[in-house]
């Protein structure tokens, strides 16, 4: 399993390859975004057709995730659907899926922007949850220390073999971690854009993500 070691507060973590955090000590796996339904969402709003495999290919992730790990805790960070009524849309056999990994597990659904929480779903419904010295939420609060959130999708552009690609990414400081978007369509936002460079401070890293996992000083340009 790819990872990158870092602290937060005095904890130690992980972040791995594929967008998920990983708290060692309390053997607790932290995800953000991961927008499921999102491709169905879209349809029912009479957009474009977009193969119905992005809610499959994320749990997938998850589950492998969840087996490397052995994690024990899971904390979902927010727009965990792509909206309230996607909840409602996922196919039998996927909500059986999350059923299967829930199982045995302390699984969190911190609400979001687009979803309340699947109340659906098994589960603790929060909207924020506090592990000291930590504090997860949806949304980075300014001045906030300790604090892991999601909802932005930050991505970096780097070059690699001589051509400019753009990588989700963690976005990391002594305040806080944001996260990158677990979802497999979700998007994101570059790390330059003001929201983000007001939010983290000067000497703030990118950690970015697969197979090639690196810290760079977090772009601002």
């Amino acid at each position: 399993m790819n990872t990158y070691s870092l602290t937060l507060s005095g904890v130690k973590l992980e972040a791995l390859e594929s967008g998920a955090l990983y708290w060692p000590d309390q053997k607790l796996l932290c995800v953000s975004d991961l927008h499921l339904g999102k491709s169905e969402r879209i349809v029912r709003q009479g957009g474009a057709f977009l193969p119905p495999h992005d809610t499959r290919e994320t749990l997938g992730r998850l589950e492998k995730d969840l087996l490397r790990t052995a994690a024990n805790s899971v904390i979902c960070l927010g727009d965990s659907f792509d909206a309230s009524a996607s909840s409602r849309g996922i196919s039998e056999p996927e909500f059986m899926w999350i059923s299967r990994m829930q199982a045995g597990r302390r699984w969190v659904w911190i609400e979001g922007s687009h979803d309340p929480g699947p109340l659906a779903i098994g589960g603790t419904h929060l909207a924020e949850l506090p592990l000291p010295p930590l504090h997860f939420r949806h949304i980075a609060r300014r001045g906030a220390s300790g604090e892991i959130s999601g909802h932005f999708h930050p991505r970096a552009r780097v070059d690699r073999g001589g051509q400019a690609v753009s990588l989700p990414c963690f976005l990391v400081d002594s305040d806080r971690i944001i996260m990158p978007a677990y979802g497999s369509q979700s998007g994101g936002l570059h790390s330059s854009h003001k929201v983000l460079t007001r939010l983290m401070r000067p000497e703030a890293q990118a950690i970015l993500t697969g197979p090639k996992m690196q810290a760079i000083p977090m772009p601002r340009d």
